[in-house]
């Protein structure tokens, strides 16, 4: 009866897949397992694995494949800020240098080079000061000349841009007057014709005054006034450097020491007197060893945050490199595996320029002539965007130094 029905009652399970049954009992002979060998024929189980192929044969080439570069677009752009005027400007500069203008990290799309080259301005002080043995080997017989060293810098080191740095003004050297600076700052832009960055001493009092006698003196140059801060905005003296910018054409410079909410308070004041097109930024640069690539995290994120449209951060960028000698293993004597003081000098000074380099900084305040050719030559390169041959890098790994 069962047998007869069975056929009937797989029907009605159709489709299901557990069932319970009750009160039913199953008689059961002899159970025989069957386990799976992959033997093929004779196996019990012939076909279980599939039959076996040809070995392919090795490749002797990639295979082709299409390749299309990643293209990011930012938001933000840096602004840029024209330095030096010719005569036709209204200056004597036999140039105009223009910073800034980055709409991509920089060095890191193709499809996005810089749309200006990086700037170096070369250090000279209007006073004898205490260099490094490195540095002072090419410059002793200049030095107590400013526009003899200024000329120096241009002509033989290729400067893009002197730096008169004005220590003599500092109260607690030698206090020099504020006409008595603009005379020197005069003989340097008789001595070059390169745009010219004004270095003050540091006291937010005695640097108004000398860089309000500067900006009139030397009106319609477009210089770089070198350093406002926000100590001068507490002293009260900020408001007439940058009103005395803006009647002369002249561009400032904003100092904060690593700290980017306080460029942005300071770039916010300067706003109430400047266009923004005539403020470039100085988040501080510090020794390699000392705190380098803290600099170097701080430019990078104010760059990136100006290119995701932080308009208080579109700013160009300076650095100090000259900074990396305060480090004392750049010119301290110290034991001979680490190398002779002239070579350690520059090297740490190229360290700094370069590291800041690819964090988007575009102009660079040098003074060693190695440093500067290095930097010059690693720059123009970055900037050529040639296609490499793998051949020329493959062998990076073997190369000897």
């Amino acid at each position: 009866m069962l047998r007869e029905s069975l056929p009937r009652l797989l029907g009605f399970l159709d489709g299901v897949e557990k069932i319970e049954l009750e009160q039913v009992a199953l008689e059961i002979g002899d159970l025989e397992f069957f386990i799976p060998t992959g033997r093929g024929e004779g196996g019990g189980f012939s076909g279980f694995y599939p039959p076996a192929t040809t070995i392919p044969i090795k490749p002797t080439a990639l295979i082709p494949a299409a390749f299309t570069p990643y293209r990011e677009e930012f938001s933000g752009r840096i602004r840029e800020v024209m330095l030096g005027a010719t005569r036709a400007e209204g200056g004597s500069r036999s140039r105009v240098l223009t910073i800034g203008g980055a709409d991509a990290p920089p060095f890191a799309f193709p499809q996005h080079p810089p749309a200006n080259p990086p700037v170096l301005a070369v250090d000279v002080f209007d006073m004898d000061i205490t260099l490094p043995r490195a540095i002072k080997a090419g410059i002793k017989e200049v030095m107590a000349d400013p526009a003899e060293w200024a000329r120096l810098n241009v002509n033989k080191y290729g400067a893009d841009m002197v730096t008169i740095h004005l220590m003599s003004t500092d109260p607690l050297i030698k206090d020099a007057s504020p006409r008595a600076a603009a005379r020197t700052v005069e003989t340097v832009l008789q001595a070059v014709d390169v745009p010219i960055i004004i270095g003050g001493c540091g006291d937010p009092h005695k640097d108004s005054r000398v860089f309000c006698e500067i900006a009139e003196m030397a009106h319609g140059e477009r210089l770089l006034l070198n350093s406002v801060t926000l100590d001068m905005a507490e002293a009260k003296t900020l408001e007439p450097v940058a009103k005395a910018a803006r009647k002369h054409n002249h561009a400032v410079l904003g100092f904060t020491g690593l700290e980017l909410n306080k460029a942005k308070e300071l770039n916010r004041r300067l706003y109430e007197y400047l266009s923004p097109e005539s403020i470039v930024m100085d988040l501080t640069t510090v020794a390699l060893g000392y705190g380098l690539e803290y600099s170097f995290t701080i430019h990078e994120r104010a760059r990136h945050a100006a290119l995701m449209g932080d308009a208080e951060l579109q700013h160009p960028t300076i650095s100090a490199s000259t900074n990396a000698w305060a480090a004392r293993e750049a010119w301290m004597k110290m034991d001979a595996r680490f190398g002779a003081r002239d070579i350690r000098g520059p090297l740490w000074e190229t360290i700094n320029a370069l590291t800041l380099l690819l964090a988007g900084v575009d102009v660079l305040m040098m003074m060693h002539p190695a440093a500067i050719r290095t930097v010059r030559e690693t720059a123009s390169n970055l900037m050529k965007h040639e296609p490499v041959n793998a051949d020329q890098v493959s062998g990076w790994t073997g190369a000897r130094i």
